[in-house]
């Protein structure tokens, strides 16, 4: 998600909670896997259980972005920019296997990550998200990609052990990071998205499928339109998904002029969008895209009520999107579309999401929602809320973390509490396990700590962890 503004929402539990105690804090730099005791707040008749809590080596978990699962390796990927690599787990075990830090012999370009770069008010504890990285994460087969804080996409060879095995760095022309990302089914085309250019971009790339060898290049540029997000004014695109049937990458647009008619950006009144790219139409160089066009089935879809950020591809030809109130502080829904009819269905009670991830192997969906918006806390559950800035008309509530999980007909059903800066969530859809990620408490690592006891209690201590969840 794209550092800006944030216009912070109000929130709730769906139902009250009880937080245990936290247990002893454990060293703030690890040198080895640890898994923890599972702990934290839970809701009545709670389907998404906490498995176990996995702790990342090295120092404690500040600053990370995007994940992703790749079933057929049995492996998840953490964009870790608080140690400079891409975290490594085993969903089997489940167990941290490696952080991936560096070149192998031979790379070209930018071989290692930028980390965690200052900024804001406070430059010796505010993040920069910009310049930070990694950040957006995939993969396909042996080949990883990662976005980085240099404007540079990463290429990962996993079949190379230990944390030496960036092969390539390509850039991308900008001075920002590269940030959300998707591949083709067949691992051969990537749209990835600089969000935080001004104004932003997207870079197709030709990638490696199942090749042995590294052979990505650059394919064009895409641009949106500046009669849709106008230079000048800090608008971004976020998170692409590839849908399969209609051959097209569907891109969240947080904020598009003119929607509704006479809408503003300062205060935020304008609702998003979404891009959709048909790759096969993409050449060398600049490539404009304008207005929703039905003819070529490309071109910004104006959606309503809605600030998108994650997207991802569900049963049936739907695409979930993230809203997020920090970009669109009235909405207080989730966005579901259907890429052939272009039909689409609010999810309600839930929102604030920035990565979601359908899960195919139960046929649910899994929100990210650190800016989960409802109308009230709970009695005795005050030690959850993130913020105090309203989010909406109406909501007398505050801001609460959720892991939200939604049936594929979008019905919710369940929002379980978790660390502020929650906002990554990736499943495995062989082991049915959901894999979230914690930051370690503000008190231990400045800006963008948790600031309520949750992920010390999930956690088992105050360095972070993945938390894995079993449905």
């Amino acid at each position: 998600m794209k550092q800006r503004t944030m216009h912070a929402c109000k929130a709730t539990l769906l139902a009250s909670v009880a937080v245990p105690a936290l247990a002893a804090a454990m060293s703030l730099a690890t040198t080895t896997s640890v898994q923890a005791a599972c702990g934290g707040p839970t809701v009545p008749n709670q389907q998404t259980k906490c498995l176990t809590a996995v702790l990342i080596p090295g120092n404690p978990l500040r600053s990370f972005d995007i994940s992703w699962v790749n079933p057929q390796r049995g492996e998840y990927y953490l964009g870790d920019r608080s140690n400079l690599g891409i975290d490594v787990l085993s969903t089997s075990g489940p167990s941290f296997l490696r952080t991936i830090t560096g070149p192998a012999p031979g790379c070209t370009g930018s071989c290692t990550f930028q980390g965690v770069k200052p900024g804001g008010n406070n430059s010796t504890i505010a993040v920069n998200n910009n310049i930070s990285g990694p950040d957006g994460v995939t993969s396909h087969g042996k080949w990883l990609y990662a976005g980085d804080g240099d404007s540079t996409l990463k290429i990962i060879d996993l079949s190379i052990p230990g944390p030496n095995a960036i092969v390539a760095a390509i850039s991308t022309g900008g001075s920002t990071r590269v940030d959300e990302m998707a591949l083709t089914n067949n691992g051969k085309t990537l749209l990835a998205a600089n969000n935080a250019e001004d104004p932003p971009f997207g870079t197709l790339f030709a990638t490696n499928g199942d090749n042995a060898n590294n052979t990505t290049t650059i394919i064009g540029k895409i641009l949106v339109d500046s009669s849709i997000i106008p230079p000048g004014a800090g608008l971004s695109i976020e998170q692409p998904s590839w849908e399969n049937t209609t051959q097209r990458f569907y891109v969240s647009i947080p904020t598009i002029a003119n929607n509704p008619p006479g809408c503003t950006f300062s205060p935020v009144t304008c609702s998003g969008g979404i891009l959709v790219v048909d790759p096969t139409t993409i050449v060398p160089g600049n490539n404009v895209i304008g207005a929703w066009d039905k003819a070529t089935q490309t071109g910004v879809i104006a959606i309503p009520s809605c600030g998108p950020n994650g997207a991802t591809v569900g049963q049936r030809q739907n695409i979930m999107f993230g809203c997020n109130p920090a970009n669109f502080p009235p909405g207080i829904t989730t966005f579901i579309m259907n890429a052939v009819t272009k039909q689409y269905n609010q999810v309600s009670n839930i929102t604030g999401a920035d990565e979601v991830w359908y899960n195919s192997g139960d046929l649910r969906y899994y929100l990210a929602a650190n800016r989960d918006c409802s109308p009230s806390v709970p009695v005795g559950a005050e030690s959850l809320v993130v913020a105090e800035t309203p989010c909406g008309a109406g909501f007398t509530g505050k801001q609460v973390a959720q892991l939200g999980v939604v049936d594929s007909t979008s019905v919710l059903i369940e929002k379980i509490p978790q660390s502020s800066n929650s906002h990554s969530v990736a499943a495995d859809s062989t082991l049915n396990r959901i894999f979230v990620p914690q930051v370690a408490p503000s008190s231990v690592v400045g800006s963008g700590g948790d600031t309520t006891s949750v992920g010390a209690a999930i956690c088992g201590g105050t360095a972070g962890c993945i938390a894995v969840y079993q449905h």
